[in-house]
């Protein structure tokens, strides 16, 4: 008699890019992010439980001249319609003619700041790259860690000796992820994550994005 098939009937799209020069762009966007730290440009509407050690810029960023922020820009939205054009099997003419709207912001995270467990309502995709990881106590193993949640919830409702030793992609952990700079991780926006507390010194420098989407003449494509 064969073993039963397994299949895996759901899966979270998630993908990961590498910036394969990020230090001059990286140290550009850090000197601007500092230094609008120290101007105050402090977002004055937050929508997430954060704490004081965590800086937060306003939502506009992507849309400041800034000549980083603007090739950063121009990086993420090359990797990002990469993705969608391979999961919805759009045509380069297609891609050309999609609309993308955005909100995207930074965070200046220093000793003890963290980001609560949260999602991005109305936008399809978001993205975090990284700027600075920062420098993580030899102790502190999960310092600054980005963790998403399982959206299988019920999943966890009962474990017992039958699924308390299943391995990911079908066990309800956590997926945990150690940024690096340059990199950029692309998710859907509905996953809800978080970012576990920093501790370490300097700081830990990360850009955020959601992305919405128009294509005109969708019915003829």
């Amino acid at each position: 008699m064969s073993a039963p098939e397994i299949v895996p009937m759901f899966a979270v799209p998630f993908a990961f890019s590498q910036h394969e020069a990020p230090d001059p762009l990286n140290q550009a966007l850090k000197n601007y992010l500092l230094e609008q730290e120290a101007l105050g440009a402090r977002n004055p509407r937050p929508l997430t439980q954060r704490n004081a050690a965590l800086f937060e810029t306003h939502f506009d960023l992507f849309r400041q001249p800034n000549p980083a922020v603007q090739e950063l820009k121009r990086f993420c939205w090359d990797r990002m319609l990469a993705v969608i054009g391979q999961l919805n099997g759009y045509t380069l003419e297609t891609l050309e003619r999609l609309e993308i709207f955005n909100d995207a912001w930074a965070h200046v995270t220093r000793r003890g700041g963290y980001f609560s467990l949260h999602n991005h309502p109305n936008a399809s995709w978001s993205g975090v790259y990284c700027v600075d990881p920062g420098q993580h106590d030899p102790d502190r193993p999960d310092s600054g860690t980005l963790s998403f949640l399982g959206p299988v919830t019920t999943s966890a409702m009962h474990f017992d000796a039958g699924n308390a030793r299943i391995p990911p992609p079908f066990g309800s952990q956590m997926r945990n992820i150690k940024l690096e700079a340059g990199r950029l991780v692309l998710f859907p926006s509905w996953v809800l994550h978080e970012v576990k507390p920093y501790e370490g010194p300097g700081e830990r420098i990360t850009i955020a994005f959601n992305c919405w989407f128009n294509l005109p003449d969708a019915a003829r494509t």
